[in-house]
């Protein structure tokens, strides 16, 4: 009874330990790449004046889909890192004289594991879409949203050559105050154009303002004659090319029933067919690495034998097995969009090295990898 207990709250203690440090691991990738992935939207801010929290909220949507990739990794490191140190601080083996089974040593890294890559299938099945349509939809409103990001209240904005607009401010609905607009466009004349309000409407042919009680005052450059109108209403063209139409859903958009059945949909290509019943299949196999890598970092060091100068050789066979798994899956994926029984080879990447893992955890001896010493007679 007493060691059961004991057991739990070792094991407690131990997927404590592993899911703080999955978690400042993930931390520090997560904000490294998102600041390398913000240098992408610098340009919005120098050249459409977004505001800082529109940028973070750009910025942050990317995430969910980072998150997929670095956690994997994230979580190999952590465990790798927290059974290392209980080696080194002769922890495991004292539980191994314990008699404590390499599988019940290694279920903390499993659970965490486990939990994490149930996790990973719902962020990529119902995160990342919903992530990649709103920032698809906000991208699209930041580079064709004239009158918020375009002009700024109190400066002077060219809009193209020999066209300036001056706004004094932005109204809740939408609206536009105290404008100025100076053309310079027809080579026969030069006018200026104020009003009291304004309003940015899209048109097939551009964007336009809608100029509502102000005056027009225009200059004759050959003649020299200055000619003044009031209007209630009043238009003007900024020349400027088409809105941009938004991007088209892509693959990580799609729900998985339609990424599994896209063999069947006839509108798309064989080509992109293909891609999308692959994605839809590494929706499965990319969280299951997180079990995956989990069980290969606590293998190397629960089952090899304890060596005083440190575990650099079991810490590197774990590394590598590690990186040879993500380069196959990597260059996997892309060879089963040409060649669809490329995803048997792509299942059977993640099933070895589970199987083999699982092999030495349960039927590991003292014994397996030591070296034994020929018997010589003439030394008895």
């Amino acid at each position: 009874m007493f060691i059961i207990i004991g057991m739990k709250k070792l094991n407690l203690y131990i997927t404590k330990q592993i899911v703080i440090g999955f978690l400042l691991v993930a931390f520090c990738l997560m904000s490294i790449i998102w600041l390398t992935q913000s240098l992408r939207f610098i340009e919005l801010i120098t050249n459409k004046g977004i505001s800082i929290g529109v940028f973070i909220e750009m910025t942050s949507l990317l995430m969910p889909r980072i998150f997929t990739i670095l956690a994997p990794i994230s979580l190999f490191a952590a465990v790798l890192f927290v059974y290392n140190r209980m080696l080194s601080d002769r922890e495991l083996s004292v539980m191994k004289a314990a008699g404590i089974s390499p599988w019940e040593n290694a279920k903390p890294a499993l659970l965490v594991g486990s939990i994490l890559a149930l996790f990973n299938f719902y962020v990529m099945n119902i995160g990342i879409p919903a992530a990649e349509n709103a920032f698809r939809d906000l991208e699209w409103q930041v580079k064709n949203n004239v009158s918020q990001l375009m002009f700024r209240e109190g400066e002077f904005t060219t809009i193209q050559d020999n066209l300036t607009l001056f706004i004094s401010s932005h109204e809740p609905d939408g609206s536009v105050g105290g404008i100025l607009i100076n053309d310079d466009r027809n080579p026969k004349t030069r006018s200026t154009v104020s009003a009291e309000l304004g309003r940015i409407v899209h048109t097939p042919k551009g964007p336009r303002i809608i100029l509502v009680h102000g005056s027009r005052q225009e200059l004759d450059r050959k003649t020299n004659r200055f000619s003044s109108v009031t209007f209630d209403r009043y238009s003007v063209d900024f020349g400027a090319k088409q809105n941009k139409a938004r991007k088209a859903e892509g693959v990580r958009e799609k729900t998985l029933s339609e990424l599994l059945t896209a063999l069947d949909n006839k509108s798309l290509s064989p080509e992109d067919a293909r891609r999308w019943f692959v994605e839809g299949n590494k929706r499965f196999t990319t969280p299951l690495l997180n079990l995956i890598y989990a069980l290969i970092a606590c293998t190397g060091l629960l089952v090899g034998n304890f060596n005083r100068r440190g575990q650099i050789k079991l810490i590197s066979y774990s590394v590598g097995a590690m990186v040879l798994i993500q380069a196959f899956d990597l260059a996997i994926g892309n060879l089963a969009a040409k060649k669809l029984w490329w995803l048997i080879i792509m299942y059977l990447n993640l099933l070895l090295p589970c199987v083999i893992c699982l092999w030495l955890l349960f039927f590991y001896t003292p014994n397996m990898f030591r070296k034994r010493r020929q018997y010589n007679p003439e030394e008895s």
